[in-house]
Parts: structure tokens; sequence; C-alpha cells
């Protein structure tokens, strides 16, 4: 909205001494209002989106509680120092290459990959701001992340380095530009030429970063093959149990609280108002983003509590944390365009998906220690079709543009869901077409599995220098303090008759 001095000076009568002054200085007030009010958009919205991603980031503590949990107690810090490498070494990279490559956008398009900002070059622009990378960077480690606890308690250091490097600096940033960036060919986010005139709703990435992870995780333990023990010489399965559900409940708590940074944190602004009320913006989006995560966790625990009692007898928390986590994953695509109610079929169905991978994989003799290939890969793809059908009309128009096609159960037509199904293949094939020979590549230099004595040791003890608990101190005579016993009772103790 623009002042102008001359027509606001026609509107003062002839009382006015010098009018184009007063005009002048009213005009010169209200732009300096208009400016501040800017700048205090842009900071409320940088603020909320590095407030998001430090809850992404957060989500790494929960990976960290989640998998050593997961794993036997040798090999608590392997999986431990991986889930920090999948940072650090993902920070790098992202840096470098993988923010290029993901919204490198400008000048000519390119829909399959970016081509600019590489190292942050040009950056802060009118399109992105620091804040942009930092989010960006927590969403690429996540993905990583993911694909670690599939190939936990048997792969070599080294191979964790290169895989990671390669997924956040090249596989994961091509896919999410293909889905995110203003040029992706299946972006939602174009302005024209949409994929079926619709372009893709991952909103949160259940496709961009839970089947990317999960794919990539598939494939590395194919290569690899079973941990020794998994399956007996008849093809049994035998249940090598992680060492603490105390650490995986505790991660899953930290994973469910950083997912209120992942999903509501995808809006990347909240100080948006729509066209219908100022009372109904953005921020009303966002707490309806929030709760659509939390119901459909919620209604996979529960689901999966009940199914896996049924099946097998037992009331297990390390199933019921998978659930939830699986009603996450798949809520993930469609969290900001479905309503509450919607979300509790998404969960429901999310935790009948993962308790079917999971029989699957038994009987393919496939062997995941955390259930991520299944949890993240098979609910991920659920949450792709999900969104598909259930996404509503008026929260579509809201957060991409009005006149979108929506979900075939909310009186759409198939357009939405043709464009989901090509995710669901491109992804699938992209990530088997370069994660997969990574892996084989690694496997044959033997620079992927570890020995079989160095696995029955543990890694902890084999490649680490030592276990991550003490159970016993090495030097008896150093320890202080009084020493306990146990008394057993002898003949001669007294006993209530002789007092």
């Amino acid at each position: 909205m623009a002042c102008s001095a001359n027509d606001l000076a026609q509107l003062f009568g002839p009382n006015i001494t010098n009018s184009t002054a007063a005009a002048d200085f009213i005009c010169s007030r209200f732009n300096t209002s208009e400016n501040n009010y800017s700048a205090a958009k842009y900071a409320i919205d940088s603020t909320y989106l590095l407030f998001s991603a430090y809850l992404v980031f957060a989500m790494q503590l929960g990976f960290a509680m989640l998998c050593a949990g997961s794993v036997r107690a040798k090999n608590t810090m392997n999986i431990m120092l991986t889930n920090v490498l999948d940072a650090a070494t993902g920070g790098l990279f992202y840096y470098l290459f993988g923010f290029a490559f993901a919204f490198g956008t400008g000048g000519s398009a390119n829909g399959f990959i970016g081509k600019h900002y590489f190292g942050l070059k040009a950056v802060p622009s009118q399109d992105f701001d620091y804040s942009n990378f930092l989010y960006q960077w927590a969403f690429a480690i996540a993905a990583a992340g993911i694909t670690s606890g599939s190939i936990a308690e048997r792969t070599q250091f080294v191979a964790y380095l290169i895989y990671s490097s390669f997924l956040t600096g090249f596989v994961y940033p091509v896919v999410s530009h293909w889905f995110w960036s203003a040029d992706g060919w299946a972006s939602a986010f174009k302005t024209n030429d949409l994929l079926f005139g619709s372009g893709v709703i991952d909103f949160a990435g259940s496709g961009v970063v839970h089947m990317v992870g999960g794919i990539a995780g598939l494939w590395g333990a194919l290569i690899e093959g079973p941990r020794i023990g998994r399956f007996d010489h008849s093809g049994r399965a035998i249940s090598l149990r992680g060492h603490s559900a105390s650490l995986v409940v505790l991660g899953t708590f930290l994973l469910w609280f950083g997912w209120y940074g992942f999903n509501p944190g995808s809006f990347n602004k909240i100080l948006v108002v729509y066209a219908d009320g100022s009372y109904n913006g953005q921020w009303s989006a966002v707490g309806r983003t929030a709760v659509t995560t939390t119901l459909a966790g919620c209604t996979a625990a529960l689901t999966t509590l009940f199914g896996k009692r049924i099946l097998s007898g037992h009331w297990n928390v390390t199933d019921v944390c998978n659930g939830l986590l699986g009603g996450f994953a798949a809520i993930t695509s469609g969290c900001s365009v479905v309503d509450p109610w919607a979300a509790i079929i998404c969960g429901f169905v999310a935790a009948l998906v993962l308790i079917g991978c999971n029989k699957l994989a038994e009987k393919l003799k496939f062997d995941d220690p955390l259930e991520a290939a299944q949890l993240h890969g098979g609910c991920g793809a659920w949450g792709v079709i999900f969104t598909a059908l259930f996404a509503r009309e008026k929260y579509v128009a809201q957060v991409y543009k009005p006149g979108r096609p929506h979900g075939l159960f909310m009186g759409g037509d198939g357009k939405l869901l043709a464009a989901h199904v090509i995710q669901i293949l491109v992804i699938t094939g992209w990530v088997s077409a370069t994660m997969g020979p990574l892996f084989y590549i690694l496997h044959k230099l033997k620079l992927l599995r570890i020995s079989a004595d160095d696995e029955m040791a543990g890694m902890d003890l084999t490649r680490h220098g030592g276990f991550a608990y003490i159970y016993h101190d090495e030097d008896e005579s150093q320890r202080h303090g009084i020493k306990l016993m146990q008394i057993e009772p002898s003949a001669t103790t007294p006993n209530s008759s002789s007092v």
C-alpha cells in the first residue's frame, strides 16, 4: 500500500496552510510504519522457522536414543557415533552441494536438479535466508538417520561415512527438488505446467524424507544380509531384542516432540492472513497440522498395541513406539490439508501397514533392527496415498492455490492420486538406482559388512575401544566406599519365638 503526498494534499480543506508539507509528513510516517511492519513480519517468520529447525534437529537426539535402545548393548557406542556423524557429515555436504541441488532455482528452470546457492553463495536473497538452509539441513540428516537404523550392528564405519555423504549431498536433495522446489517437475509450488494439473502434495515429506530414507535402508539391509543369529538353520526368525526399552521410549518421546517442528514448521511462515477472515490465518493451519499429527500417532500407537497383543499375546512397549512413529511418518504428507478425523484413519491404517510389512520381512528373511525400512518406507508410501484420498479442497486452496485438485474421497477427481502414484514410483526408482549400486559396490570392495568375529564380539569392543557401559571395576583395589554384602540367616540366628 503506497501513500501519495500529492493525492493526500488534495483532500485537505482550504484551512490547511501548507497542505503539501502536511501530506509529506503524514506519508513519511505511514511509510515508516509500513516498513517496520514488513520487517517485523520477516523477523517473526524467520524466528518461527528457526525454532522449527531447532525442534527438527532435536529429533537427532531422539534417533540416537531410539537406535541405542533398539540394538544390543555391545553395539551401543557404534550406533550413537553413527548418529552423530550423520549430522556432522550431512552438515558439510548439504552446505557444499545439497542445498543447491535441492533449492537452487533461478535463471533457466531445471526440473531435475538445482544449480545455484553452492556453499550458500548469494544467500540471503529474496527467496532464501540462512534459516531456510538450517531447516532443510535438519530434514536431510533425518533421512540419513533413518537409513542408519536399517543397517545397524553389522556395518563398517567407513560405509556410514560414504553413504551418509552421498545421501545428504545428492540423492535426497534431488528428490526434494522434484517435489518442493518452485522449479521441480512434480512440485505443487510451480505456477504453471503442473503434473496432472496438481503437482504432488507431500507437505512435510512422507515420500521425500521417509520413503527416501526407508528405501535406502532397504537396499543396504538386503545387500548386507541379516545379522548373525537373526534366523536359525530352518529359517525361523529369532528375536534379537534391543538392550534398553527405556532408551526406546525416551527416543520416541523426543521424536514426538520434534515432529511438531517437522510438520507444522514446514509452512516456513506463520504470519500469513487467509482471505476468509483475519482470525483464520496460517497460524490456525499450523495448529491444525499439529493436531492431525498428534491424532495420527496416537491412533497408530493404540492400534499397534491391541494388534500385537492379538498376534503375540504380549503388551510390547517397543512395538507401540514403532507404531506411533509409523503414524507420524504417514501423516507427514497430508498433515496440513486433511481434517483431524481423517488423521485417525491415517494412523489406523499406518499401524496395519507396519504390522503387515514386518510379517512380510520375516517371511523374506529381511533383517532391519529398527524396522526402519518397513516403518518409514511402508508407512511413508501409505501417507502419500492417504493424502491423495483425503485432502480437503479448502485446505489445499489455503496452503497451495485455489482450484487445485483435491482428495478423491473428498469430492475430487483422480488427478491428485495419479500424481502421488507417480511420486511413489519415481522415488522408489531413483533411490534404488543410486543407493542400491552404492551399497553393492561397497559390498564388493569389502567395505560394507564387518567380519563375523567382530559382529559376534560387538563393534564397541572391536572397533571403538570398549563397551558403552561399565559392568564392573577393572581394579577392585581402587574401589572406595562401603562394600555391601548379603548375610544369609544361620542356624544360631534368633527367631521370633526366642525373643
